[in-house]
């Protein structure tokens, strides 16, 4: 570690602390970009749960995939149907959160809603937002990220409002 004309510490030489293989493994997709199930458009946010299951928003296919530990292929698991702003579908999904009970939460970005789905379920169901993109408190205006607290309240990054919003769900 060498000192700088300031009170800073700089490190000079830091491949030392690298440990592991420095080279990355392919977990999904990895096949150009695409709409098959061995591609992705856009991946955007992920999740890897206890048995090394890989969750993550296809941003321009507006659909969540699922990939098991050492899948060729992924598995739509939320919407299958292409973008729009029915139940079945996404439109730019986001944030992704997935729960012991294997539903998934998506903040559906251009359709201003974070969608509920229960494992299995062809449809979801809108827990908060769905009024369009806007300013008031029941609305958003391009949704990022969500996460949920221990008491079960959910937060979302509502980026073109500048602000975090948490919400209270059944």
């Amino acid at each position: 570690m060498e000192k700088s004309s300031s009170t800073t510490s700089l490190v000079s030489d830091w491949p030392w602390m690298i440990r592991g293989d420095n080279n990355g493994t392919i977990v999904a997709g990895g096949n150009g970009t695409g709409v098959g199930l061995n591609q992705l458009n856009g991946p955007g946010y992920i999740l890897v749960d206890q048995q090394q299951t890989v969750y993550m928003s296809d941003l321009y296919n507006d659909r969540v995939m699922k990939w098991n530990k050492g899948a060729r292929e992924g598995i739509v698991v939320v919407g299958d149907e292409g973008q729009g702003n029915a139940l079945t579908q996404l439109s730019s999904p986001n944030g992704l959160f997935v729960d012991t009970l294997g539903t998934i939460f998506v903040a559906d970005s251009m359709n201003a809603r974070v969608m509920r789905w229960p494992k299995g379920a062809k449809q979801g169901t809108v827990i908060v937002g769905g009024n369009g993109e806007g300013t008031e408190a029941n609305q958003f205006y391009k949704l990022r990220g969500l996460s949920f607290d221990r008491q079960g309240n959910l937060y979302v990054v509502d980026r073109l409002n500048n602000c975090v919003q948490r919400c209270s769900i059944e």
